[in-house]
């Protein structure tokens, strides 16, 4: 049976990284991985993460199963970050929640719902999107289509072709959209485009499935949420994955959710029946860990402060590096107009360089991005940021 299997390619990604770990150079740069670093290059556990840790291990009696929704104090907390305190979902008992192993856990199990609510629905993603949507996706038996998004020459959004493809998607399909920072290209919705993107879902039909994997890393934890917020108060019906793993660090923790909003609270209780059913013939229950760790400190309105100043903290540098960029290319004559990265928001931009001058970075320079020029902002630092600068000046103006 196993001599059947035929070889399946390596996603890029991971190549990328394999290929970094076996340089050598001293001053290679990765930018290929999306996961935040710190001024060191390191990935840090949470100073709030730590004090929820040491209380966990405190308060902890048992190991055992946790039930097919999870945490449910981790639900009810999660729902309030993404949709506010008293939004009039929560309040009318119109959500349900199942906390699930990662945002892609979360999406897999979004897939599954789907299928079993409309099994001839097609899901839309956005052009580009996350490598990663299209193959869960798919695996559910899903089909999958592509609505125009980023307009790769004026590094900005293909807004009236967007408006217009959603406008010819029929009603019982789904449509993904990034609540914020989006991945790849970091460019995101404007609260004008949000409205436009409402009355179209409206108007046609289509289910809107929000990806927030990055709530707090563009604007503000209530500012990246705006667009789902408004959403949510003007369609009858949603659905929402969200993630851990970069606003609270826990990405190894494997912490997401994700949530059904219905027409009413009769609907959301079968919606929650079924969703569980989904749960249970993927992988029964989730972990604990992580969902307990993110409870505790939003139980705490001291570790819920410190997690505001460390989450700011991080939101604040990848900022400052999108202009520091600028100013470091400049500064090394580049004449090339690199202003649109400051316009992005979240971890990830398209630099708009072609693959020859990526292929060029990689090989002489050891400096690591995807081929589709994008690049994780996060592996920047004050000791790599020159050298980076300098490499990208030596082969743009070659």
């Amino acid at each position: 049976m196993f001599s059947q299997l035929q070889t399946v390619a390596t996603d890029p990604i991971l190549g990328l990284m394999a290929e970094y770990k076996a340089d050598l150079n001293p001053n290679k740069v990765d930018l290929g991985v999306g996961v935040y670093k710190d001024e060191q290059g390191h990935t840090a556990v949470l100073k709030c993460v730590k004090e929820a840790e040491a209380l966990r291990l405190k308060q902890e009696d048992s190991k055992t199963y946790i039930g097919m929704a999870g945490d449910l104090t981790f639900n009810s907390h999660i729902e309030k970050l993404a949709f506010g305190q008293a939004h009039q979902v929560l309040l009318a008992n119109r959500v349900t929640t199942a906390h699930t192993p990662g945002g892609t856990g979360a999406l897999r199990v979004a897939a599954e719902f789907i299928k079993r609510a409309n099994p001839s629905a097609t899901i839309w993603v956005t052009t580009p999107t996350w490598a990663n949507h299209i193959s869960l996706f798919q695996a559910a038996g899903l089909k999958v289509k592509e609505y125009a998004y980023y307009d790769y020459e004026t590094k900005g959004l293909q807004s009236e072709q967007m408006f217009a493809d959603l406008n010819n998607i029929p009603a019982g399909d789904v449509v993904l959209v990034h609540a914020c920072c989006h991945n790849p290209s970091g460019m995101d919705l404007n609260f004008e485009q949000w409205q436009r993107f409402t009355a179209i879902a409206r108007e046609r039909g289509f289910t809107p499935l929000v990806d927030m994997a990055y709530q707090g890393f563009g604007t503000g934890l209530d500012e990246d949420a705006a667009g789902l917020r408004y959403l949510a108060d003007n369609v009858p019906e949603l659905l929402l994955c969200s993630s851990c793993s970069k606003n609270f660090g826990l990405y190894r923790e494997r912490i997401g959710a994700v949530s059904i909003v219905t027409e009413n609270s009769k609907v959301a209780e079968i919606a929650r029946v079924n969703l569980l059913s989904v749960v249970r013939s993927i992988y029964s229950m989730p972990p604990a860990h992580g969902a307990i760790i993110v409870s505790h400190i939003l139980d705490s309105k001291e570790l819920t402060a410190l997690w505001h100043q460390e989450l700011a903290e991080m939101r604040n540098r990848i900022n400052d590096y999108r202009q520091l960029i600028i100013d470091k290319l400049a500064a090394e004559g580049v004449t090339d107009d690199f202003s649109f990265i400051t316009r992005q928001h979240g971890m990830f931009s398209f630099l708009g360089i072609n693959r020859a001058q990526i292929d060029r970075l990689k090989a002489e320079f050891s400096i690591y991005m995807v081929g589709s020029s994008r690049v994780s902002i996060a592996g920047l630092n004050h000791s790599n940021i020159d050298y980076f600068a300098k490499s990208v000046a030596t082969v743009l103006k070659s």
